[in-house]
Formats: structure tokens, sequence, C-alpha cells
């Protein structure tokens, strides 16, 4: 911690999205390295669960429900946050969905669906995070998306369409708020060993496999890890840029 953190202790952090897979991953490595997290599902019993887990290495971090793609789940959760003195100076939005066909199937509710929660619902939860990071002239902005942000995939137009856009809105929000002490960075993962991948047929793992130079899938903690990097006065100087984590199968 320097002197450019205007906290004297390690900033809160609210991690979306975090009731397994990646999300999960991330909130665990920064409630180990000290933060009191907050991390979000949809539902009561995912947000019981990431209380039940994060709880065990901190004591005063906690689940709680949110839906991004409605304002008022947005605000409520905010209210709340800040009446536990818990109001994030960083952020890492992780939530996401899918709903994947093929475009000449896809219904319109397929794609604004996807496009709702993934970029309108991380709109929705800067806009409102962003607001106590201007005031403290310090803040981390970290989102995750996804290499098919930038290479597309079959049968994912919509899914892709939301993680290049927050490409950049991340970028936008890079340039706008660097007077503010404020970095935004986007994490691009690619094939990640969660229980999404575990259960895809073993011909699609195999053909996965052989895109990728290093021929394995990644692992959360490896994501995380970088995510918990992008949050730290480290990574003060790196700002607007998308970092991609996906074995070589995309070089930019």
């Amino acid at each position: 911690m320097t002197d450019s953190n205007p906290t004297t202790q390690l900033p809160n952090v609210l991690v979306t999205g975090a009731s397994r897979g990646l999300g999960q991953a991330i909130a665990l490595a920064m409630a180990t390295k000290g933060h009191k997290v907050v991390g979000t599902a949809t539902s009561a019993e995912g947000a019981a669960k990431i209380t039940t887990e994060l709880a065990a290495i901190s004591p005063s971090s906690c689940g709680k429900v949110l839906r991004q793609n409605e304002k008022e789940s947005v605000d409520q959760l905010f209210t709340e946050l800040k009446e536990e003195e818990a109001t994030p100076l960083i952020l890492i939005a992780n939530a996401g969905i899918t709903s994947d066909n093929l475009v000449l199937r896809m219904k319109e509710e397929e794609w604004r669906q996807v496009l709702d929660v993934n970029l309108t619902g991380n709109f929705n939860l800067t806009s409102v995070a962003i607001k106590p990071m201007v005031k403290a002239r310090w803040g981390r902005i970290i989102f995750i998306g996804s290499v098919v942000g930038s290479i597309g995939n079959l049968g994912q137009a919509n899914y892709a369409a939301s993680k290049a856009g927050l490409i950049g809105f991340s970028k936008s929000l890079a340039r706008e708020f660097a007077s503010r002490n404020i970095t935004s960075n986007l994490i691009a993962p690619g094939f990640i060993d969660t229980d999404m991948t575990a259960k895809l047929d073993d011909a699609i793992k195999e053909e996965m496999l052989r895109n990728i130079p290093l021929r394995r899938y990644g692992k959360p903690t490896e994501v995380a890890a970088l995510a918990s990097f992008l949050s730290s006065e480290d990574s003060s100087y790196i700002t607007g840029q998308t970092l991609h984590i996906n074995g070589g199968m995309f070089m930019d």
C-alpha cells in the first residue's frame, strides 16, 4: 500500500458472480490477501454459500444478492454496503450469462437477455460503483471478459458481442477517470477449467486443446492472480488494457 491510496487499510472489494467458477476463485483470493470482500449471486442460496466460504477466511466478508440488469437491485446493494461500511473501491465485474444459438435461429429475447446482463448490467453497476472511487480519488475496475470478445465464436454472437462491448466500455472508463487515479482494465480468459468446461464432451475438449499452444486449460487461480495484481498498487500504471490469459490460443 502506498501513499496514493487514501485508505489506511486494504480497500473493500466487490466481486460479482462469486458463487462458483472464476468469481469464486477471485473472491477467495482477495479475501486471503486481507480485503473485506462482498461477493454476489443472483439468489439468496448463492449468497449464503458465498458468505460461508468467505467468512472462513475473512469474518467481515459476505455474500449478497444482486441482479445487475435491474437498476433497483444495484441501488439496493450499494445502499446496504454503505450502511455496513463495505463500500468498495475495487470492483471486479465477473457476472455474466450465456444463451447460445446460431444467429439464424437466435430469438430477439436470447440476444437481448445476454446484452442486458453482460453489458447493460455492467453499466448499471459501474455507474454507481464509480462515485465513491471518484470521491476517494482512487479505484480499480476490473472486468472479466472472454477471448470470444476478440475472436468471436460459433453460436455465441450475443455473448461475443457483449464481451466485445465491455472492451470498449472499459477503455472509455480508463480515459474518463484516469485523472482521479482510477484504473479500468479487462481480463479476457480463454478456456478455463471450471464446472462449465467439465460438462463438455471429451471430443469437444480434445478439439479445444488442439487450439491451445500450451495444451492445457487455464486454472481459475491463474485468473484470480491476475485480478489480484490489477487491483494492487503494483498495477497503478496499467489502464485501458485487455489482458489475455488463454494459453496462446489468441495472440493480440
